[in-house]
């Protein structure tokens, strides 16, 4: 990225607030002084003038949690997407279909973002909200988005970064990432087993634009014993869905 126009101090402040928002509630000033590598003096100045504008709450043991005006934000954010309006009507119908939890994200850089979910109804369920992240790597969801890339710009976005394992099973290089992506021009779907959670398999289908471009992702996820009764009407219904809820279809 050209850094001609960068502005050093909005860089610091989103480092601080993407250190606290993953450990909300958890840190002090010294140890978020520790993970950002700031000086003390200079974080207490950034901590104070964020919790003034609501960035940032300090909570009474002094540690740090996301303010009210990120709340705010978010909520704006997920709401200018009428795709979630759209997901909760169609979700509603795959989960009474197959009855397991139905996600959708979009794709920020090398992460997924949760935008919505619909809960299933199986009583063991993964821990995962709107707004939480996730390597797009380690998903099916995220496997999906990443196929929108051309083999350059994936090969470039790699190169230098390391295979996040988020389990034992997760895809730790690209040749083999490359190779699950391209499953999904040949069946409309690609399937994750274990690479995000221990005992979990996803499945997931890319929503399109107008022009026919991937603009997000929903999946079905449910444990391993689930999946194997029920893949093939899964793999059926997440196309269904994924189709029900792209933009032709919705203008249609």
């Amino acid at each position: 990225m050209d850094k001609k126009y960068w502005v050093p101090a909005i860089e610091r402040a989103d480092k601080v607030i993407t250190i606290i928002a993953n450990e909300s509630g958890k840190l002090k000033l010294m140890e978020i002084a520790k993970k950002s590598d700031m000086n003390k003096s200079s974080l207490f100045s950034l901590l104070n003038t964020l919790e003034e504008l609501r960035w940032v709450y300090k909570e009474v043991d002094q540690s740090y949690s996301l303010g009210s005006k990120l709340g705010f934000l978010s909520a704006q954010f997920i709401q200018q997407y009428d795709l979630t309006t759209y997901f909760d009507r169609e979700a509603a119908k795959s989960v009474e279909k197959v009855q397991e939890a139905i996600q959708l994200s979009i794709l920020e850089g090398s992460d997924i973002i949760y935008i919505a979910k619909k809960e299933g109804h199986q009583r063991v369920r993964i821990n995962t909200s709107p707004g939480m992240r996730a390597p797009a790597h380690a998903t099916a969801m995220g496997k999906v988005m990443l196929s929108s890339l051309t083999g350059d710009d994936l090969i470039e976005g790699y190169k230098d970064k390391e295979f996040e394992k988020v389990t034992d099973m997760t895809v730790d290089n690209l040749d083999h990432l490359l190779e699950q992506i391209n499953s999904l021009k040949e069946n409309g779907y690609i399937i994750e087993s274990q690479e995000a959670v221990k005992g979990f398999t996803c499945i997931a289908a890319p929503i399109l634009n107008e022009r026919q471009e991937i603009i997000a992702a929903v999946s079905y996820t449910m444990t391993i014993d689930n999946w194997r009764r029920k893949s093939e009407v899964c793999k059926e219904e997440i196309i269904s869905l994924a189709k029900r809820i792209s933009i032709n279809s919705i203008d249609n």
